[in-house]
């Protein structure tokens, strides 16, 4: 075939292979689209799309000796000269893998519910993790059961490959091209390439799968064969957020150098341009208490001409100690701070299961600091964008406030938003020790409290229900977790006005009808509460308008899961509104102390309530409170974001309508229905969408057989937003 040949042709003749300097490429799934096309030429696989900004971008692909090359990722802007960013560069992956155990903190509530422990759901709930650490040797006594851990259980192994073809897909505004044939330890599978007209970025990952039982692991992804004789630097911004450069003046790496990036980013500075790398910028993360970073990006000196760069996850957790803190401080805080080794729980990888392991390249004609700016906006500079009529809210902070305020002498402090009492304080004082307590906490969230930031003082109190669970009021109440024999239910207190005293879930349900509270289950069917809410379905408590539902936390990471939290989250959602009235998903942190330096976003998915303003400290709250237990909010990590949305139409045939913006290119929106008994759901793929765009989704649905509907959004890198499931009348 003569260079010149278009693709096109091949498909008109029925011709289904073309041949790359020896590269099989297999082009039945891919059809030419304006701005998005592929052909062959004498370097390979020439892959040509329209970036954002009026820029065009090209990749060249290849292979040598089975091993699948990226001969060039070149630039322009307009119809200007190419700018070749990068010549010559492998794909590079590595995994660490370990062994799944179950945790004594799901076994301790399950065992209280006397449930039967057998070797099918025990194989169940140990990917529900939470306090687990597989590359911890030989792990923390008391921490998971049959400790300890040998180093014969740490596998490392390098992706390899046995490539001769490859296959070019065209879905929507992505093209992809696939190459079979790799071989990474435990793990095999595919090299994915994909590229999305409308922006310039590539998508690198290791589509791959293990048949061995109990794997937890993490992986490491980049490309090596960076010129230094054509890149200037690599360049970062530090946790201070100064930028920070490496010009490859200094010795060969050994192991790759390890960034502590704010914004998780690394930016290749080179000749013609800039090469961004970065982790998807959620469902790279699992589940930790803390967000200490601890460099998510690297690059290594491999030569005296050439270098690699990319995306990591550490193997361990990390302590973190403050100078100017008394021993005797310290200590009580480290016990409560969770800097714990015992939780670093890895990806779950199931026998079977397709993970996707993912690293991002940006393609820029311009300079460092622009093309910084242009990665961020897909996170919106990592933060939650205002959304008219909206207030974002988020809540299970455990920083404990009062005991904070306590030790410094002054309640002029920080500014915080936490879940006290929760393994601080005296939770089980009957009154003078819990009152004063919670006297601190009320001041020092009044103090801190501004006129667009509210620090609502709830608590994670674990009392009478039975599991975790969080409980916030309308306004500061005063109540203690113990009834003595004697004690009235409420009185009146000189000091503190109107006092609980809670000795039973009765009185635990009627404070919050009296209060107007709201009580929902924290990370339901993991941690202390495994079991949990099915274990009170039909109590009092969750049948209770009171009970507003369960916690959303991305806990535990599966990377073949196309949402977060898939599996628990949303099978916890669809119960319970097939069980009961309507339950709804709350995002939580339950994360512990906060430092200048953490790496928050990735970690934190937020609630958006529908209020036109953040009351004051010392207003009434209940506009809040009402929006969530009318189901007036939704829940998003922050790239996809609903403006406006509802249910149109009376009778059988309805329409779910919602107006959608977002950055990632989209995957799919999904309508969401229970009868009762069982969940169904309807996929409307959404690739032909453009990055960074709006849209009006609408709907149809028949309301026959149908209990609740919900709707969810989701885009290409695993980031989404939900609705909460509306009942039907």
């Amino acid at each position: 075939m003569r260079r010149t040949q278009p693709l096109l042709l091949f498909a008109m003749l029925g011709w289904n292979v073309a041949q790359c300097q020896g590269l099989n490429c297999d082009l039945r799934a891919y059809k030419p689209v304006e701005g998005l096309q592929a052909e062959s030429g004498g370097a390979g696989l020439q892959v040509t799309w329209q970036g954002d900004r009026d820029r065009q971008l090209r990749a060249i692909f290849a292979i040598r000796d089975g091993q699948p090359v990226v001969r060039e990722l070149a630039v322009r802007k307009g119809n200007g000269a190419w700018a070749v960013l990068a010549r010559d560069l492998s794909p590079e992956f590595d995994v660490t893998s370990g062994r799944r155990r179950i945790s004594e903190q799901q076994l301790s509530p399950l065992r209280a519910l006397k449930l039967e422990l057998t070797p099918e759901f025990l194989e169940r709930e140990k990917w529900k993790a939470f306090w687990d650490a597989p590359l911890d040797i030989p792990g923390a006594r008391g921490t998971n059961p049959d400790l300890p851990r040998s180093p014969e259980e740490i596998r490392r192994a390098t992706a390899t490959y046995h490539t001769t073809g490859c296959e070019v897909k065209t879905e929507g505004a992505r093209l992809e091209v696939t190459f079979p044939g790799l071989s990474m330890g435990i793990f095999s599978g595919q090299l994915r390439f994909t590229v999305y007209k409308g922006t310039n970025l590539v998508r690198q990952e290791a589509i791959a799968k293990t048949e061995e039982p109990s794997v937890a692991y993490k992986y490491n992804a980049g490309l090596k064969g960076f010129s230094i004789g054509k890149a200037k630097s690599v360049m970062w911004r530090d946790v201070a957020r100064e930028w920070q450069k490496y010009e490859f003046g200094g010795s060969v790496n050994t192991d790759p150098v390890a960034l502590r990036a704010r914004n998780r980013l690394v930016i290749v500075e080179a000749a013609g341009g800039s090469v961004a790398i970065f982790p998807p910028s959620h469902k790279f993360f699992f589940a930790r208490e803390i967000e200490l970073n601890l460099g998510y990006v690297w690059y290594r000196k491999d030569a005296d001409n050439s270098f690699s760069a990319g995306v990591r996850q550490a193997e361990h957790e990390e302590e973190y100690r403050p100078f100017g803190v008394s021993e005797e401080v310290w200590n009580r805080r480290a016990r409560q701070s969770r800097h714990n080794l015992g939780n670093f729980a890895l990806y779950n990888a199931p026998a079977g299961a397709w993970q996707r392991m993912a690293v991002y390249y940006y393609l820029s004609p311009d300079d460092v600091e622009t093309t910084q700016q242009a990665v961020l906006a897909f996170t919106h500079g990592d933060r939650y964008k205002p959304l008219p009529g909206y207030q974002v809210a988020v809540s299970h902070f455990h920083t404990h406030f009062n005991e904070q305020l306590s030790d410094a002498g002054t309640i002029d402090l920080h500014i915080s938003m936490m879940s006290d009492f929760h393994g601080d304080g005296h939770p089980m004082d009957p009154g003078p020790l819990r009152l004063k307590d919670q006297k601190v906490y009320f001041d020092g969230s009044r103090r801190h409290s501004d006129r667009s930031f509210l620090i609502m003082p709830g608590e994670e109190p674990d009392a009478t229900l039975g599991g975790h669970y969080t409980m916030v009021f309308p306004r500061p109440v005063y109540w203690t977790h113990v009834r003595q024999a004697g004690q009235p239910f409420v009185e009146q207190d000189p000091q503190y006005g109107k006092v609980y005293h809670v000795g039973s879930r009765a009185d635990e349900l009627e404070m919050l009808r009296l209060e107007q509270g709201l009580v929902w289950q924290a990370h339901p069917r993991t941690k202390g509460s495994s079991g949990y809410p099915d274990a009170v379905r039909e109590s009092e408590h969750f049948r209770s308008d009171r009970f507003l539902g369960a916690s959303y936390q991305s806990l535990p990471v599966d990377l073949s899961e196309k949402r977060i939290c898939e599996s628990r989250c949303f099978g916890v959602l669809d119960d319970m509104n097939n069980w009961a009235g309507p339950k709804y998903m709350i995002a939580e942190g339950d994360t512990y102390m906060k430092y200048p330096d953490d790496e928050t976003f990735p970690h934190l998915i937020v609630n958006y309530v529908k209020v036109d303003r953040v009351p004051r400290f010392d207003e009434d709250w209940s506009p809040i409170l009402r929006a969530m237990r009318a189901g007036d909010y939704f829940v998003s990590s922050g790239e996809v974001l609903f403006r406006s949305y509802g249910i149109e139409g009376k009778g059988a045939h309805r329409t779910f309508t919602a107006e959608v913006e977002w950055t990632f290119p989209l995957e799919f929106v999904e309508l969401v229905w229970g009868d009762g008994d069982q969940t169904q759901r309807q996929l409307i793929a959404a690739t032909e969408l453009a990055p960074f765009g709006h849209h009006g989704f609408r709907v149809p649905f028949d309301v026959s057989g149908k209990k609740w509907v919900r709707l969810a959004v989701w885009d290409s890198a695993g980031n989404g937003a939900f609705t909460q499931p509306v009942h039907l009348k």
